[in-house]
C-alpha cells in the first residue's frame, strides 16, 4: 500500500501529495516523509533541514519566499495544526508559467503536502489561529541567496482568502516586480 498519493498541478513541477494514513479507533499513523517514496519527486536529492513555524493570528501572510542556486531549494510543506492558503509562484526564466501561482489549502485535517520545486517563491496565509507548519528542505538555508516576493504585487495577480492581519518587516519591504526581473536563472 502507498502511504501517498500524488497530484500534478497546472504548473510544471508543482504538485499536491495526500498522505494515506492508517486509522482505527486509537487514532492514526501518518507518513509525512518517506525517502524511497519520494526521492523521483526531489530529484533524488536528501532532505537537508526540517523547520516547524507557528504563526498565532489567522489572516497573518508569511512570504513569498525563495533561495537562488546554488542554495535552491525543493520543499515540501505540511500543515500539522490548523489552516492555511498555501501558494507557491514559479519564478523560473524561460518557464512558460512565469509568475504563474498555484494555491492550495493545507490543514491537519486534509492530509496534504505541498511539493514546491526550485525557482519558486513559496509563502502562506493562515486561515485559522495558531497555525503550525513543517518543512522540509533540500538545501541549507543561506541568507547571501535569499530573495523574496511581495505578497501584494499586483503582477502576481494573489487575492487572498482573508484580509491580512500581519505581514513580517521585511516581507513588507519587498519591492514589486519590474520588467527587469526575467526569472531565477542556472536552476
Amino acid at each position: 500500500m502507498s502511504r501517498f498519493i500524488v497530484r500534478e498541478t497546472l504548473i510544471a513541477g508543482l504538485k499536491v501529495i495526500e498522505r494515506q494514513p492508517i486509522s482505527d479507533s486509537r487514532g492514526f499513523l501518518e507518513r509525512l516523509f518517506c525517502q524511497e517514496t519520494l526521492a523521483p519527486l526531489i530529484q533524488e536529492k536528501s532532505i537537508r533541514q526540517i523547520n516547524r513555524t507557528l504563526t498565532r493570528t489567522a489572516g497573518t501572510v508569511r512570504g513569498l519566499h525563495y533561495q537562488r542556486p546554488p542554495f535552491a531549494e525543493i520543499k515540501i510543506v505540511a500543515c500539522l495544526k490548523g489552516a492555511v492558503w498555501d501558494v507557491a509562484v514559479d519564478l523560473r526564466k524561460g518557464s512558460p508559467t512565469f509568475l504563474r501561482h498555484h494555491a492550495v489549502e493545507l490543514s491537519e485535517r486534509n492530509s496534504q503536502l505541498y511539493l514546491i520545486p526550485e525557482g519558486f517563491a513559496h509563502g502562506f496565509q493562515t486561515l485559522t489561529q495558531d497555525c503550525e507548519m513543517l518543512y522540509f528542505h533540500t538545501a541549507d538555508y543561506n541568507t547571501d541567496f535569499e530573495g523574496g516576493c511581495n505578497a501584494l504585487d499586483p503582477r502576481l495577480g494573489l487575492c487572498w482568502p482573508k484580509p491580512i492581519t500581519e505581514r513580517s518587516e521585511r516581507d513588507n519591504s519587498y519591492p514589486f516586480f519590474t520588467n527587469e526581473f526575467t526569472g531565477i536563472e542556472g536552476l
